[in-house]
């Protein structure tokens, strides 16, 4: 029991503060349910026992004591223990979200605090990072005081995301929500894309006796609250039908968040807040269900090193297995400190595997390893040697390629390459370029028009088929007749954005630029073209003279169709002046149609208010935007869209 209560909250602290994973859930949850039944047996608690204390997060922070405590829910994997605690009363079904739980506090209709759940009576107060939450309003209509549970998560799709362009690969988007609030810098925080999702109500002045009710008025507020569901009539026939649809709604992925399970609760709040407390579950505040995870046991073939933009990622590849109604066949392995955790070997080790929260392949545990574990030292991709790292803060290590110039690291530029402002591959994704990258295919834009000479391998590649490989090489014939401009920014040329191919090409043709580029021995020569500059000149002509650069555009330009459009001023009825368009437009199909007018125009269109601008484009004139109240100051005219109409066209 010792030894379980040790190794449970040494999981437990990893698990709720961002660290490399130390066992699974489904390891956990086993332990739990043996340590539970010994405390059952002996009659025997130890004081730190997991059964009896809420783990804490460790986020570091002023420390704040809850209005009212955020304890957890029981919780079981038998939907006839849903059916008794229900007692016939009207109750709600709800996700399970797999995140970090924060208190979010409102008075005076203004956010006042966020507090991290901690260990349900103390947490940390993070309302500095509010600004980096998504679903965290900064003011609500309802002036009274309010309280409000929620869980921090990020999708499946944004993790994944993260994971191929980090330094460090998490184990499961939880990780990662729970690690990314550790962090200080609100605009770090901003980009691991944390989705706040309100649960329940906890308290409003007004009195309102209904789960349901509460759910209502947090929408009316304007929240995106967790997916809910009424059972009226909570028989184990209709509560296993719902259990049913809901799971068959995880398998499907319908839900774009990890979810580990479903909550019921009672309707009738008043009811609910009558019961007591136990070790740390509120016995009438809700009751949580846990999905028996379906195991299979399988063999190892081989070990596929797959590169990302920072990364080289362990994927085991083994005979198939069936797991909840679907063929699975790989799993990711995450970096090197796991596979030595597990004790992988080689071809013919004998693995247990799982669909964590139904939806990802996990390997839990070896069973049997067969031979050594081998670290690749070349990367599979550019063969340069690869390098072994470990994270300063956690001691996870994690494999390198150790060549700046390797294809894989560029998978930024290619997603570039291929974006909509770009050639405009429609439906190619940085998921499916760092999946050819990974295969030998892609190591230059031109091979992207290429792909139709892997359609054979491709049509049966995991995840693909004819359907999906007609599109794709559908959309990479449609990229072949491509805009100048559009071209040109594709090429990830630094400091060169829209708004400078624009001002390039609104002096030159593009065969122009592209031969003075090369030919020229002087950096400034773009200079003098209104808002270049030497800087992004000297860039511009750089890029174009750098050997490997001018190999990949004689590559890449027979594959194009490249028009022009006249991008020089077609009148004078903007000349001299200067614009900034703020908020929606209704009369140009959107802002950039209204900014290319003006520039056609002999106008200049910027970002931000200053004692230049002419006028200021808004058609919510009489809003306290930022913009609006500078140009106020400045005494700036601020003009509709109706009024810009008027005076200039």
């Amino acid at each position: 029991m010792r030894e379980l209560v040790s190794k449970l909250n040494k999981a437990s602290d990893a698990y709720y503060n961002g660290q490399g994973e130390i066992m699974t859930d489904y390891e956990w949850d086993a332990m739990f349910d043996q340590l539970k039944k010994l405390e059952q047996e002996t009659g025997t608690v130890f004081p730190d026992s997991p059964t009896h204390n809420v783990s804490a997060d460790n986020v570091a922070g002023q420390k704040e004591k809850h209005e009212f405590p955020a304890l957890s829910l029981a919780k079981t994997k038998k939907a006839t223990d849903l059916v008794k605690w229900a007692e016939g009363r009207p109750i709600w079904l709800s996700w399970k979200l797999d995140g970090l739980t924060l208190v979010v506090t409102y008075d005076n209709g203004r956010l006042t605090k966020v507090v991290t759940r901690g260990d349900g009576h103390i947490g940390t107060n993070i309302t500095n990072l509010a600004p980096a939450i998504s679903g965290i309003l900064p003011k609500i209509k309802y002036t009274g005081h309010v309280v409000i549970r929620g869980e921090a998560v990020i999708s499946y799709a944004d993790f994944e995301q993260f994971n191929m362009e980090s330094d460090e690969e998490y184990a499961n988007p939880r990780n990662l929500a729970s690690g990314s609030l550790t962090l200080k810098d609100v605009d770090e925080v901003k980009q691991r894309h944390i989705h706040w999702i309100p649960f329940t109500l906890v308290y409003t002045d007004d009195e309102i006796q209904s789960w349901g009710k509460r759910m209502d008025w947090l929408t009316g507020e304007g929240f995106k609250v967790v997916d809910h569901e009424l059972i009226g009539n909570p028989t184990i026939q209709n509560i296993q039908a719902e259990i049913d649809k809901w799971t068959l709604r995880v398998t499907n992925r319908e839900n774009p968040y990890p979810v580990d399970g479903l909550v019921i609760a009672y309707d009738d709040t008043v009811y609910a807040s009558t019961g007591s407390v136990t070790g740390h579950h509120a016995t009438r505040a809700g009751y949580a269900f846990k999905w028996q995870d379906e195991s299979a046991e399988t063999e190892l073939d081989h070990i596929e090193w797959s590169c990302a933009t920072s990364t080289i990622s362990p994927v085991a590849v083994f005979k198939p297995v069936e797991l909840e109604g679907t063929t699975v066949k790989r799993a990711s392995l995450c970096n090197i400190s796991e596979c030595k955790r597990l004790g992988i070997g080689g071809k013919g080790t004998r693995l247990s595997v799982i669909k964590a929260n139904k939806i990802i392949p996990k390997v839990i545990k070896v069973l049997e390893p067969v031979g050594p574990f081998m670290i690749p030292e070349k990367c599979p991709v550019c063969g340069s040697p690869t390098e072994v790292k470990e994270s300063e803060a956690s001691g996870t290590e994690t494999l390198h390629c150790t060549n700046p110039a390797c294809p894989a690291k560029q998978l930024k530029k290619f997603a570039r390459f291929v974006s909509k402002p770009g050639v405009n591959v429609d439906g190619l994704s940085e998921q499916t370029l760092q999946k050819f990258i990974n295969m030998g295919w892609i190591t230059e834009y031109a091979d992207i028009f290429h792909l139709a000479e892997h359609a054979p391998v491709l049509r049966h590649l995991e995840g693909f088929g004819d359907k999906s490989t007609s599109n794709i090489l559908h959309a990479v014939e449609n990229a072949r007749n491509v805009e100048a401009r559009r071209f040109l920014f594709a090429l990830n040329i630094p400091l060169v954005g829209q708004d400078v191919c624009t001002r390039l090409l609104g002096a030159y043709n593009y065969k122009e630029l592209i031969e003075k580029a090369r030919t020229t021995n002087d950096p400034e020569v773009f200079a003098s073209i209104s808002g270049i500059g030497p800087e992004k000149s000297a860039s511009f002509v750089k890029w174009f003279k750098n050997p490997e650069n001018q190999e990949h555009i004689d590559h890449l330009l027979p594959e194009l169709n490249i028009t022009q459009e006249d991008l020089s001023a077609k009148g004078n009825k903007c000349e001299g002046l200067t614009f900034v368009v703020t908020g929606d437009v209704h009369h140009y199909k959107n802002r950039n149609e209204l900014k290319a007018y003006i520039e056609s125009q002999g106008g200049k269109v910027t970002g931000s208010v200053s004692k230049s601008t002419s006028y200021l484009i808004n058609n919510d004139i009489t809003s306290t935007s930022g913009k609006n109240q500078k140009a106020k100051s400045l005494g700036i005219p601020i003009i509709s869209e109706d009024d810009f109409q008027e005076k200039f066209t």
